[in-house]
């Protein structure tokens, strides 16, 4: 049903979202509101189509239900305060809702390897009023390989992966809090949504979640 949540406004793509049952929760809700969609993405007419938008370089951004699924599945170690990881962070869309959901106090990271991407997702950062953000390190977009995570800022609460990895990175699954959530698409032909738990004495285990189609998780000389 997720094709009927397209709105003419933001805050109408939201609420279609919210009535299909994309998620439940008023948090996801409320960060999404804040984030306006039409300052992440090339074709402005088409900001709030509940589809996936071609962002350049071989990139995209993910459907609007997409990132809504994503941000429910991870919301329960979101919380201000937290520390998230975002892989493949492409426009920045996902950056700032996540960083509305772990504000106060919490910090996003946005690995993206391509280096004119980094540089456009800062400006649309700075569009949809997340200058200050920058600036305070609140938010730090990083080029660099998204399969090695970013070692630095880590271990994080919440980890999302936007591209299809055939395995699940072990760097990732290293960077994790315990407790934590690794939100990764894994497969090539044939790909799922799986959630990479990492309990508070640090074991492993793995749930299957969903079917989606994602573009491949590589590096810049594979992308075009």
């Amino acid at each position: 049903m997720a094709w009927l949540c397209t709105g003419k406004t933001n805050s109408e793509l939201i609420s279609n979202l919210a009535m299909n049952r994309i998620f439940s929760s008023q948090l996801v809700a409320s960060a999404m509101n804040k984030v306006d969609r039409g300052n992440y993405v090339l074709r402005k007419t088409e900001a709030y189509e509940d589809s996936p938008q071609v962002i350049g370089y071989g990139a995209t951004i993910s459907a609007p239900h997409m990132h809504a699924y994503a941000s429910e599945h991870l919301l329960p170690y979101l919380r201000p305060g937290s520390k998230v990881l975002d892989v493949g962070s492409g426009s920045g869309y996902l950056v700032a809702v996540l960083h509305h959901l772990v504000s106060p106090g919490g910090k996003v990271v946005g690995v993206e390897h391509v280096d004119e991407l980094v540089e456009w997702s800062k400006e649309n950062l700075r569009s949809d009023g997340l200058g200050n953000e920058l600036e305070l390190k609140n938010i730090q977009i990083i080029a660099g390989d998204g399969r090695e995570g970013y070692v630095s800022e880590g271990p994080y609460d919440a980890i999302h992966v936007g591209a299809a990895a055939p395995t699940v990175p072990q760097a990732l699954v290293d960077q994790l809090a315990s407790p934590g959530r690794l939100f990764i698409p894994v497969g090539t032909s044939l790909q799922n949504i799986l959630h990479v738990d990492k309990d508070a004495e640090g074991n492993i285990s793995q749930t299957e979640v969903m079917s989606v189609r994602y573009v491949p998780l590589t590096d810049r000389s594979m992308q075009t």
